[in-house]
């Protein structure tokens, strides 16, 4: 266990325990405690004591503010972290859902295209 500091708060110390405990990424640690931070400065009070309708109104404010659906989406995993493994509060996010997020097909090039970038030069059979 991390040794504690007066300005960690007692939940946030848990939160980075039970993240160690899972041996969960540096970069892991600072998403999931931004998330828990929004929702934080959004409610104005702990998030312990977060209802499940604040929880669905953080993401309207979210979707309403034009954030980008991936961050949205880390949020979510952030907080679902702090509410099912933290605080034991499975049913905490039961309002809340990931955002489907476009997928962009890849370029594919012909074979003339492929011809053209190629380094080979090679003689084309087509």
């Amino acid at each position: 266990m991390k040794q504690r500091t007066q300005s960690i708060s007692p939940l946030r110390q848990r939160m980075i325990d039970d993240m160690d405990l899972r041996k969960l990424s540096p970069s892991t640690q600072v998403g999931y405690i931004r998330a828990v931070k929004k929702l934080n400065r959004y409610l104005k009070h702990s998030p312990h004591t977060a209802t499940t309708e604040e929880l669905r109104c953080f993401q309207l404010y979210m979707v309403k503010t034009g954030v980008s659906q991936i961050t949205i989406n880390s949020t979510i995993t952030g907080l679902k972290f702090l509410f099912e493994t933290t605080l034991d509060r499975f049913d905490a996010l039961r309002k809340m859902s990931r955002v489907p997020v476009p997928r962009k097909l890849p370029v594919v090039l012909s074979r003339q295209g492929y011809w053209g970038f190629s380094p080979l030069k090679r003689h084309n059979p087509l």
